[in-house]
């Protein structure tokens, strides 16, 4: 498959987007995340990461589509200390994937209350700008990693190659760790792994045996508060929350009631014997 010439692409870009219902904006930043795991699955195939795996919404996007919120930031993890992650992303990122490279964008910035760094990563195509996107990396984890077919839709009709199967974090582990985020002393602006972990359930793809043992594992590490963690839903969050849930079309609309589902999962963690 030859690929096409930038300003093609583009147009493709809006035609594609039009025809499957797909926001362009996020189809765009599908085409870059999709990218961006096809030069991390290179890197692995040569030997220049030993694994990686998506993390957060970028994750959820990649196996829900538009059943899951939509993201702007990436989230991945890479095995080794701080300064390891970033020099083997940066190899990894000089390998290019097809005819999209990657360079990043100023300095790396520490993220507060986490072993993660903010990074801007510019995403070109056939050497001109296609978009730049915000990069959260941090360390891989230990739970499992799964290969996932991509479902979001539109790619292949652009004449783009799709990385498949991509690795992201397993979802039990990544709803113990959303749990804990949400719950905890540094939960501000959480809000969206509320509904994220609800839209799981809803989907009924989770163990819950295993999610209970993730987050009894991930609660015992991070060690800021304790499992079964308390449910209040601060009044800051109750608007967000509700225009969520009427955008991805949850049953539940109200914060009441979402509060109400949101406590009912975690209770049903904590009787799992």
């Amino acid at each position: 498959m030859n690929p096409p010439p930038v300003e093609r692409l583009e147009k493709t870009l809006a035609r594609v987007a039009k025809e499957q219902g797909v926001a362009q904006e996020r189809l765009r930043r599908w085409v870059s995340f999709l990218a961006l795991c096809g030069v991390l699955e290179r890197a692995v195939i040569e030997g220049v990461l030993d694994n990686y795996c998506l993390k957060g919404g970028v994750a959820m996007e990649l196996r829900f589509a538009e059943g899951a919120r939509a993201t702007k930031d990436m989230d991945i993890g890479v095995a080794g200390e701080r300064a390891e992650r970033l020099r083997a992303f940066g190899n990894a990122l000089a390998l290019g994937f097809d005819e999209f490279t990657f360079q990043l964008k100023g300095k790396p910035l520490n993220m507060d209350n986490a072993d993660a760094v903010r990074l801007e990563l510019a995403v070109r195509y056939r050497t001109r700008a296609w978009q730049t996107i915000d990069i959260d990396l941090g360390p891989a984890g230990h739970g499992a990693v799964d290969l996932v077919e991509p479902a979001v839709r539109g790619l292949t009709a652009m004449g783009l190659r799709v990385p498949s199967p991509v690795r992201c974090l397993n979802l039990s582990e990544q709803v113990a760790q959303k749990l804990h985020a949400c719950t905890g002393p540094h939960s501000k602006d959480r809000a969206r792994d509320v509904l994220d972990i609800l839209l799981i359930e809803l989907l009924g793809r989770l163990d819950m045996v295993a999610v209970r043992a993730a987050s009894i594992e991930v609660f015992s590490q991070r060690a800021t508060h304790d499992f079964p963690p308390a449910i209040q839903i601060p009044a800051e969050w109750k608007p967000e929350l509700e225009g969520m849930a009427r955008e991805l079309g949850y049953p539940a609309t109200s914060a009441g009631e979402i509060e109400s589902r949101f406590r009912a999962f975690v209770n049903g963690l904590a009787r799992i014997a």
